[in-house]
């Protein structure tokens, strides 16, 4: 069994330009690193701001390969502080065939691999399905010398079978880069409520496949205008619970901050063996989950 490690949420906003945006996660990963972070994560296209609040053809552009800039910059910063980082970035993977993706670069610098967002929403204000192309590598699980870790995605976050399935390949703790927020109209009326059934439906996660949850939000204010498509107000509050659903590390809702917490892979075996879920899942009886409906 590995031993206790810290985990590290960068909690940001994005810089002006891209390369600002890179020399500024550097220095934040820096910073998470010396506050005992070995394994640091930022948020869901930390880079640019979130372009996806309207279908615009130029957004195209901010797109990069794996390698390229992103990687490059975060592979400098892992080596640099002896810690494995998590680089979310929107990627090109071809000729009109982009992702919306995460590298997870290890202390030596290298490419452990590559996680494509699997699910895809299309909301007002989040147009997602306009830019990126579902996932094609399936649900996965890195190791890293701090032991195996998973990575989903933002929209990811509410689907209680990624959680289940990215769990099955062994990881401690479930990452979540994340740009979520408020529209300015809804927040008066529905913004405690989203946001409680945000950390709710995480906390869950934790509990019912026994490990821990990471949620790296971005922070701040994007965009202008009243409609769906012009202002975000992304609410922060990155967090991490542990294999009870408890919340042990929670940022702030409008500011930048880094958050760390410390993951015990022996907390983790303890309470599988006292809330057995994963013992008794009935695995001969979940057929129909693979049905879009019971028709």
């Amino acid at each position: 069994m590995s031993a206790t490690f810290t985990a590290g949420l960068v909690q940001m906003a994005p810089a002006k330009t891209k390369a600002a945006s890179l020399q500024k996660a550097a220095s934040l990963v820096a910073e998470a690193a010396a506050a005992g972070a070995s394994v640091i994560c930022l948020p869901e296209l930390f880079a640019t701001p979130y372009f996806c609040r309207t279908q615009d053809h130029a957004a195209f552009d901010l797109a990069e390969p794996i390698p390229g800039p992103t990687t490059q910059a975060l592979a400098k910063a892992a080596r640099a502080h002896d810690a494995t980082v998590l680089a979310p970035l929107f990627e090109r993977r071809g000729p009109g065939l982009y992702h919306n993706s995460l590298a997870v670069l290890g202390p030596n610098g290298e490419l452990i691999g590559i996680y494509r967002k699997m699910h895809i929403p299309h909301d007002p204000g989040f147009e997602e399905k306009f830019y990126f192309t579902p996932g094609d590598l399936g649900f996965r699980a890195f190791p890293t010398p701090d032991g195996t870790i998973g990575a989903l995605i933002c929209w990811d976050q509410w689907f209680p079978e990624a959680a289940r399935a990215t769990a099955l390949l062994g990881a401690l703790i479930l990452f979540y880069p994340t740009a979520i927020g408020w529209h300015p109209s809804e927040k008066a009326e529905f913004g405690p409520t989203q946001l409680d059934a945000w950390q709710t439906v995480q906390r869950a996660h934790a509990i019912t496949n026994g490990l821990y949850v990471a949620a790296v939000n971005r922070v701040g204010t994007e965009g202008k205008g009243k409609n769906h498509g012009g202002t975000l107000e992304f609410w922060g509050s990155s967090f991490v619970a542990d294999p009870m659903g408890r919340i042990i590390a929670k940022a702030p809702t409008d500011a930048e901050t880094i958050l760390t917490a410390d993951i015990d892979p022996a907390f983790v075996e303890q309470t599988r063996r006292h809330w057995p879920f994963l013992r008794d899942r009935r695995i001969d009886a979940y057929d129909g989950l693979l049905d879009l409906w019971a028709d």
